[in-house]
């Protein structure tokens, strides 16, 4: 199709993806690897503890408040409008082509710098596993990494069947791994053969009992985030077997379960290795950036390399499901002309964003290996600076919602909630929560380095997003885009191009198409 060949948005098939593919427990499972919860759990309950103590668990509770209202908004927007590109699409329906295609450049951000890290983290713990300590730029640690994003890349284009059926498998391994940490932890907690053992307190669920506001928005800032991921299940709405419903109710569920996760592992680990700065205790800074390598083998004795799997496996199981949404936002980008006609491409067989996937395993690949030899510091103030591209996006779609709906929000009671308030007011949380995020990063004592005389963390933040604009109006140069800039190709009355109806699929043994 060339660059002046009209779109034709009334395809039944949609865009050529593999529809009728996921139920509600395959998106579930997609959903929750996205969010790494073993990794996330590692790499943050340390650092929420140094913050604000005791009150980790309740923590952890407000965070889940405005991933809860955005997901409202998710469910409702994927109700009325089940596309791929999500925020891009929705933005740019809601309120132009402007807004939308920031937001889809928030999610390729975001899925982009994290892809990277993953992958590091898996390289990381590989080699560990096998006896080796290497430092993050050794050229072992980078060369496994790059293999890992090529292999989750692999996957993700293969199909996403196949990928589910690998996923289920993923998950399945990191919540045996969290029921003999809690199991373990609770057993030595009563047994009294804990190195710390703490009996659990009422007061670690009072919201009022933080005694410190800079303790409380830290705490709160690394807590929200390590959420992020249950929205990979609503960029495969054309993949599912009902477009409408199953996404929106799968963001929900996996949400719910990540709070009951959490929550649990963190009480747990507090009943067992206490809060203590010294020791395994959690409140030692310095195994704030992984507890796990900590106390495994006090817990689990021989058994301990059972954790260090489990992290391995949360790193690549995210891997591939951080491909799947920025493909799909990449892939609806190139469809309604926000990008390249290439873009578009979907596999005649495997029915995957062939050209989008491809492309994202490079980039982030390219990224990694760049940044590591550059600095890796940098790159490890790429990954803190994490949270202002995710608090983006989920905030355009929060505020998305409210506006797409605004004639709605008078007709009954839970439009006015749904479809309102809830989104408004997650979109607000998200929003006080970037520009929190924003004024910590510009000190010069945040993160690994500091660029300009300011926060290396915050220049990089905001950096990556400007940069966005950059490439934005770049595109507006190009004839292939006018059509989208106008409001033509794609705008509130348009009819996106999602399949009417799932069609038989035949599949390989495998799980392939």
């Amino acid at each position: 199709m060339s660059a002046t060949t009209p779109i034709h948005l009334e395809r039944p098939d949609g865009k050529g993806l593999a529809s009728g593919s996921l139920g509600l427990w395959g998106s579930t499972v997609i959903g929750l690897a996205s969010t790494a919860p073993v990794y996330s759990l590692v790499a943050t309950l340390g650092f929420v503890v140094l913050a604000v103590g005791a009150q980790a668990p309740i923590a952890f509770i407000i965070a889940f408040v405005p991933m809860l209202l955005i997901a409202f908004a998710y469910r409702e927007l994927n109700n009325a409008v089940p596309d791929c590109g999500t925020t891009f699409t929705w933005g740019t329906k809601a309120f132009g082509p402007w807004v939308g295609w920031m937001g889809g450049w928030g999610v390729a951000v975001a899925g982009m710098v994290v892809l990277a890290n993953l992958a590091q983290i898996a390289s990381v713990y590989f080699w560990s596993l096998i006896g080796f300590d290497l430092e993050n730029n050794d050229w072992r640690i980078i060369l496994v990494a790059v293999l890992f994003i090529a292999a989750m890349t692999w996957v993700s284009w293969r199909g996403v069947e196949i990928g589910e059926r690998i996923q289920n498998v993923l998950l399945g391994i990191q919540y045996l791994a969290l029921a003999i940490f809690v199991v373990a932890a609770l057993w030595q907690f009563f047994a009294g053969t804990a190195p710390d053992p703490t009996p659990f307190d009422m007061e670690w669920l009072n919201p009022f009992g933080f005694t410190s506001w800079s303790g409380f928005t830290e705490s709160i800032l690394l807590a929200l985030f390590i959420y992020w991921g249950w929205d990979t299940c609503l960029a495969l709405n054309e993949e599912t077997k009902d477009p409408k419903r199953i996404p929106g109710r799968a963001a929900l569920l996996t949400t719910v379960i990540l709070l009951f996760t959490y929550v649990g592992v963190t009480i747990a680990a507090m009943m067992y290795a206490g809060l203590g700065d010294t020791g395994t205790g959690l409140g030692n800074e310095a195994n704030a950036d992984d507890f796990f390598l900590a106390i495994k083998d006090g817990l689990l004795g021989p058994f301990g390399w059972v954790l260090v799997v489990a992290v391995i496996i949360s790193a690549i199981s995210s891997t591939q499901t951080t491909i799947l949404p920025t493909a799909r936002g990449t892939l609806a980008m190139g469809v309604y002309r926000a990008l390249p006609a290439k873009f578009k491409d979907v596999h005649p067989t495997y029915k995957t964003p062939s050209f989008s996937t491809i492309v994202m395993g490079v980039v982030a690949s390219v990224y990694y290996v760049g940044m590591t030899l550059i600095s890796d510091n940098i790159l490890q103030d790429s990954i803190l600076s994490l949270g202002l591209a995710i608090a983006f996006y989920y905030a355009i779609t929060g505020f998305a919602c409210v506006w797409y709906f605004r004639k709605d929000l008078t007709t009954s009671a839970r439009d006015f909630f749904f479809k309102g308030l809830f989104p408004l007011l997650g979109g607000l949380m998200l929003t006080g929560a970037f520009v929190q995020s924003a004024i910590d990063m510009w000190d010069v004592d945040y993160g690994y380095t500091v660029l300009f005389g300011i926060g290396g963390t915050f220049v990089i933040g905001i950096g990556s997003l400007a940069f966005g604009l950059v490439l934005m109006f770049a595109w507006y140069l190009f004839p292939r885009s006018k059509r989208f800039f106008r409001g033509e190709s794609l705008n509130r009355d348009t009819q996106v191009m999602v399949p009417d109806e799932p069609g038989e699929v035949i599949r390989s043994i495998d799980g392939g198409i």
